[in-house]
């Protein structure tokens, strides 16, 4: 797993093995950031699930000024930590150790232009996850929100004001990219 663009363009990060991981591989990850190609820099960046924070580091990378990584698993935090060390950005990326549904039950002041929702496969929660999100004030008129499931659950193509803008398959998963209707 390597960054694949930006200020750490080629280095690579720290993993471990286990049920509730399965990190964004770096097709996904590609595919993700050229569609938000120019959309990055600058932008306020949220990683539901965070797993080793190669999608927060990835944005970070790539320009965002502000990223939080929401993960609960203390081994995936541990990983994360040991990343954002070893990369010397532990001060630049907001890492709460958090259930995903206790985070998105609290109020945002300000929301994120940019979320990234990987959720574990093995629990089929991508629909629990976009209705739960759709029910929040993180987001506005123009954040992008991109979401990993398995084929093997039903999302839906529209959940409040998120709106499904494109989806496609790889392999045993789906990208979903939703935007806000205004």
């Amino acid at each position: 797993m390597r960054i694949i663009s930006g200020r750490f363009r080629g280095r690579r990060l720290q993993a471990f093995k286990a049920s509730h991981l399965r990190p964004t591989t770096d097709q996904i990850k590609e595919v993700i950031f050229n569609k938000l190609m120019g959309y990055v820099d600058g932008a306020r960046v949220l990683d539901l699930f965070a797993g080793t924070g190669n999608l927060s580091i990835e944005a970070l990378s790539r320009g965002a000024s502000d990223v939080t990584a929401i993960e609960k698993h203390p081994k995936s935090v541990q990983i994360i930590r040991k990343n954002l060390t070893e990369l010397d950005i532990l001060s630049e990326i907001k890492l709460i150790q958090k259930d995903v549904f206790s985070f998105l039950k609290q109020e945002e002041q300000n929301p994120f232009d940019i979320i990234l929702i990987d959720p574990p496969f093995t629990k089929k929660i991508a629909d629990q996850v976009l209705v739960a999100l759709s029910d929040t004030k993180l987001f506005h008129s123009d954040t992008q929100i991109f979401i990993e499931s398995t084929k093997h659950e039903d999302i839906n193509d529209q959940y409040g004001q998120i709106i499904l803008q494109n989806r496609k398959s790889y392999g045993d998963k789906f990208l979903s990219n939703y935007i806000v209707s205004k």
